[in-house]
């Protein structure tokens, strides 16, 4: 292991890590409005000039009467675009997304490319260049995309050369440590070091799972801590801790290393709830007590799937003509199929959407779960589910207030009760509202198992502890790419 990394005694920890990226990433977003303005201010100046030369004024006149009338009228809406440019990085706050040269590139490229379909959409309907400048917004996305492009990389390269890399030991090497371990293996982009395990039980010590050393036993987790500048311990333990143990964690974090728990690493690493790794009072600490998010969020997404609903319903009401009639030629009526699904409280409501399975499928009473290259799909409906179009008409569920446009996917009853005798606290994800998209849909493809299916609670359990309006802007926005990617199902 990298024991030899240069480290310091001043880490920052990631909630400050993301503080710092935010206002680097304001800093470049306001600067590159200024710099917008300038190149649109020079672009007119240029322009004045051609159009003097031609009208027979010398250069050196031309170029004086262009400064004068080179004055531009900047609309107050583009003083914000700093504001949306921060919306569409919001997927680049993540740590293995923001520790990655890769991913970093990747996600600013995606967030221009959304930034100039929006614009393009709006200017195409406004059709009003006076007050939609293309040259000043077209220059704000290219400043904004190579200026935080250069600022990431560079926090990139000051976060893996300074020791801000955190430096992990595991208390535990059963099965919950060797399944952080094991997932630390398979990490492509690492956002911190686990040196190894400390585990009383001494057939343990000595030994390597998953690549990592059992190092000692706990009586030795202080000398470890001082030996291998261990910044951080997760507790892996399932089950009681020892006196003895106990002690030498407190011990620890009076020296200043931070304490945390197996599932909070754990979902750190995957975005996911470890449900196979949870006491069985987690669920009351976890959402029972802990559920009540604020009025303002609920206000505020309320809001959101209104206005979300309605834009959404007539682009259901514009596309209805032509997609029901190729839906038609395809395989013949009906156009839409309803079936019911499970919502909040195990509540029962109607979902609507386009018929993208043969007739003889949409019949069946037993609802199965839908495979990957499914022989029920049309042609047509291969497409729709891609695009997510099949999905247009459940905007009137959003708009009935029976889901929300983000929230785990409603299921049918009764593969609920199904899923529920098998998988661990399935039923909690009925105690928010269904959505039209949501964090498991977006991270997470077919699943045709109970263990793919568990999987995808994890992601859904991760979504309702963690859920506030910056997360379900960041999950529109992804969907908005799966669109555009054609990679739904």
């Amino acid at each position: 292991m990298a024991d030899n990394i240069r480290t310091t005694p001043l880490r920052l920890r990631p909630s400050e890590h993301r503080a710092i990226l935010f206002f680097g990433d304001l800093l470049t977003a306001v600067a590159s409005v200024f710099a917008a303005l300038e190149t649109w201010r020079r672009y007119n100046i240029y322009v004045n000039v051609a159009a003097l030369i031609a009208e027979g004024f010398s250069e050196r006149r031309a170029e004086q009467l262009a400064v004068i009338r080179a004055n531009i009228e900047v609309p107050l809406w583009f003083y914000l675009l700093p504001v949306i440019w921060m919306v569409l990085l919001v997927e680049l706050y993540e740590p293995h997304v923001a520790g990655s040269g890769r991913k970093t590139t990747r996600g600013i490229a995606i967030a221009a490319f959304v930034g100039l379909m929006a614009y393009s959409l709006v200017f195409i309907i406004r059709q009003d260049p006076n007050s939609l400048p293309r040259i000043g917004v077209g220059a704000f996305l290219l400043y904004a995309s190579l200026l935080t492009l250069i600022w990431r990389l560079v926090f990139i390269r000051i976060y893996k050369r300074t020791g801000q890399l955190r430096r992990i030991l595991l208390v535990g090497a059963g099965r919950a440590g060797q399944t952080l371990a094991e997932l630390y293996q398979s990490l492509g982009t690492r956002s911190f070091n686990i040196i190894g395990y400390v585990d009383d039980d001494v057939n343990k010590v000595g030994k390597r799972f998953h690549g990592l050393p059992v190092m000692g036993s706990s009586e030795k987790l202080l000398e470890l801590v001082d030996f291998h500048h261990i910044s951080d311990i997760v507790v892996s333990i399932n089950g009681e801790i020892q006196g003895r143990t106990f002690q030498m964690i407190l011990d620890a974090q009076e020296k200043g290393v931070e304490v945390t728990r197996m599932p909070i690493l754990y979902e750190e690493m995957t975005g996911r709830v470890p449900i196979q790794h949870l006491e069985s009072d987690w669920i009351i600490r976890s959402f029972v007590d802990g559920l009540h998010v604020s009025g303002l969020y609920e206000l505020f997404k309320r809001l959101m799937d209104i206005l979300g609903g309605a834009v959404g319903l007539l682009i259901f009401l514009v596309s209805y003509p032509l997609l029901a009639f190729i839906i038609y030629i395809d395989s013949g009526l009906p156009i839409l199929y309803s079936q019911p699904r499970l919502g909040r409280g195990g509540s029962i409501f109607t979902i609507y959407k386009y018929r993208s399975m043969k007739r003889q499928a949409d019949g069946d009473t037993d609802a199965r779960i839908t495979l990957e290259n499914d022989p029920r799909i049309t042609r047509v409906g291969n497409f729709l589910r891609k695009t997510r179009l099949d999905e247009l008409p459940q905007f009137w569920n959003v708009l009935r207030g029976d889901m929300s446009l983000v929230g785990p996917r409603a299921e049918v009853p009764n593969l609920v009760q199904e899923y529920q005798k098998q998988v661990p606290f399935y039923r909690a994800r009925l105690l928010v509202k269904p959505g039209l998209t949501g964090w498991a849909q977006i991270n997470y493809g077919y699943v045709a198992s109970v263990t793919e299916t568990s999987i995808k609670l994890e992601y859904d359990l991760y979504y309702i502890k963690h859920r506030t309006l910056a997360m379900d802007f960041q999950i529109i926005l992804r969907t908005i790419g799966t669109v555009l990617r054609r990679t739904g199902r």
